[in-house]
């Protein structure tokens, strides 16, 4: 696609669904190796730190997506609540640990406790879904590409909401992701 091409080029160009959230997947179980690449290297705090805040980000956006415009499009098409009604619980389950990775920091107490069950549930459910969630979409009949387009154009606006400012102004107050550690008593 050429630097130039507008939004709806893009999202004629946009893969189908499963290729798209396959893409997600992939761009999380990356995130995940690279973290673990860094696991008791000293002074790798702050890019640890960094790699959990793009994974939450990443797995909320994908949830987000899958909830808002997937699993309903499935539900349509699909006599099987109990896979969809699973995943969802997945969806929950990952929710609830990336809060309490929101307000941890690397060294935390439960910090690499609380990485190693996240990703250990999202493989399961990745898994799950690239195999039985995966296979049920294609032979649905469902319209793949424009369910992809429909997810890419979604993406598109939850990336544009949570696009950091141009400027940053040092007198007002910060609005980070994550709160560095506090001071020992």
């Amino acid at each position: 696609m050429a630097p130039t091409a507008t939004r709806q080029e893009a999202l004629d160009d946009a893969p189908d669904a499963l290729q798209l959230l396959q893409r997600d997947h992939e761009r999380v179980r990356l995130l995940f190796g690279e973290l673990d690449s860094l696991r008791g290297i000293e002074d790798e705090d702050e890019r640890r730190a960094e790699l959990v805040d793009d994974i939450c980000y990443e797995l909320t956006v994908h949830s987000m997506l899958e909830e808002e415009i997937f699993y309903p499009a499935l539900r349509e098409v699909l006599d099987d609540d109990d896979m969809l009604d699973e995943a969802e619980l997945d969806h929950a389950g990952t929710r609830e640990l990336i809060t309490q990775l929101e307000v941890m920091y690397p060294g935390d107490e439960h910090f690499e406790a609380t990485v190693a069950v996240l990703a250990e549930e999202v493989e399961h459910h990745v898994d799950k879904e690239e195999s039985e969630m995966f296979e049920a979409a294609r032979a649905s009949g469902l319209d793949l590409v424009l369910l992809g387009q429909r997810l890419a154009a979604r993406r598109a606006e939850l990336d544009d909401i949570s696009a950091p400012p141009d400027a940053i102004d040092a007198t007002e107050p910060h609005e980070g992701r994550r709160t560095p550690p506090r001071a020992p008593d």
